[in-house]
């Protein structure tokens, strides 16, 4: 197969995936459409008419903006793929760094500052805009650029380093480099989870100790009846950029912490308050996050066995403009290019997902020996996040990683 050929066929495959993504899209916005007139059943007495506009209107107006933004990401990326413009990059810059692993390293930099800046306008708009238009961007410009400022320091920090010891085992332990860069890249990501709490989230967002008192007291002692063991229960500032919810835990052993956003303790009852942290802790009591780390690791090596296989395939890189085989030139194609052959995986992956928020919804419910508290919070989210209440069953089927909140109710009425 030639590079011509291998280009056309990337082209046919991506316009599948586009058209695919299209399609669904359009049939969430008529189902929205569809149900606007009327508030349906199950939330008739959680929601009022008001809210219920603003909740279809926040969803057409975020619905319509990302047929928009697909258009435009997939008119530049075939632009990018057919103009040849990664082969054209690879040769300015040899003008000025010479080949090997820096050049490597300064080629994927350069091409992640270009595909970050053809995203930012959608993301700015997004943001400052629709966000904005309705009453979630707390974030100010200043704000903003900081984090994205910061976003990009840390991302040479650890770029670096990890690209570097990924060269070195391409160039030094043959065709099994595969074996050692997945091993290689699990550890760095496991010491990256340990941190992440403690060095990394504070350099965004500030974390204090939750108070004493009554919630406090009723958090841990359902932490206590669990069997949860925890670093403490933090309060994030999440109000200083959104107004959206949210509750996780995040870290290993004893970095290990219970993160609540500001809005949610606002937005939500001590007992509200007490299944939604019951329904995160299920999902480590049920194991959850091992099993998905180890799908994550399972990808991960698959990923870059079958890049091994295609490493030196000369057709592939002429496919998209460059010279010859290169590091750079294969790791660039993996990440830019490569989802017309796996977006398919992505509703396999949602749908074990699906399933174990249903567990975690079970386990909660019976932590706290209540189905009400749950539906209830769940509820309040939906209607503080002004959620997509009637959205397509093929479009949450394929994007949602958590079923959709009627059947979710649904569910857990059904639990004794």
């Amino acid at each position: 197969m030639t590079g011509p050929t291998l280009l056309i066929l990337f082209i046919i495959l991506y316009s599948a995936e586009f058209l695919t993504n299209w399609l669904l899209s359009v049939m969430n916005l008529n189902s929205i459409i569809r149900h606007r007139d009327s508030i349906p059943e199950v939330f008739e007495a959680a929601i009022d008419e008001e809210t219920y506009a603003k909740t279809v209107s926040y969803s057409l107006r975020k619905g319509r903006f990302s047929l928009l933004s697909m258009a435009l990401s997939f008119s530049s990326l075939l632009i990018i793929a057919i103009s040849g413009l990664p082969g054209m990059i690879e040769t300015f810059l040899l003008n000025f760094i010479p080949e090997g692993s820096i050049f490597s390293i300064a080629y994927i930099f350069v091409i992640s500052l270009i595909f970050s800046a053809l995203s930012f306008p959608l993301s700015f708009y997004s943001r400052f805009v629709i966000e904005q238009e309705f009453g979630f961007n707390k974030t100010s410009l200043r704000l903003y650029l900081m984090d994205l400022l910061k976003e990009t320091v840390l991302s040479l920090i650890l770029m670096i380093p990890l690209l570097w010891v990924l060269f070195f085992f391409m160039d030094k332990t043959g065709s099994i480099w595969w074996i050692y860069a997945s091993a290689f890249i699990i550890a760095f990501q496991l010491i990256i989870f340990l941190l992440y709490p403690v060095a990394i989230a504070p350099l965004f967002n500030k974390f204090t100790p939750l108070e004493d008192g009554s919630l406090k007291d009723r958090l841990n002692s359902l932490a206590d009846r669990c069997g949860f063991a925890s670093g403490g229960i933090y309060v994030m500032d999440g109000s200083r950029r959104s107004g959206h919810s949210n509750a996780y835990f995040t870290g290993l052993g004893k970095f290990r912490r219970i993160v609540l956003f500001d809005t949610l303790i606002e937005s939500l009852s001590e007992e509200e308050l007490e299944a939604v942290l019951a329904h995160e802790i299920g999902h480590n009591k049920l194991k959850h996050i091992p099993k998905m780390l180890i799908t994550s690791i399972i990808g991960l090596c698959a990923a870059l066995f079958i890049t091994s296989l295609f490493m030196k395939w000369a057709p592939l890189y002429g496919a998209f403009g460059y010279s010859g085989p290169s590091y750079h030139g294969i790791l660039t194609i993996l990440l830019y290019f490569a989802t017309p052959f796996t977006f398919f995986l992505g509703p396999i992956g949602n749908i074990r997902s699906r399933k174990h928020e249903y567990e975690a919804d079970a386990y909660a419910c019976q932590a706290v020996s209540s189905n009400e508290s749950l539906q209830k919070a769940l509820l309040m989210l939906s209607r503080e996040n002004l959620s997509n209440l009637t959205p397509h069953r093929l479009f949450s089927a394929f994007y949602y990683s958590h079923p959709a909140l009627a059947e979710r109710l649904e569910a857990m009425k059904k639990l004794k």
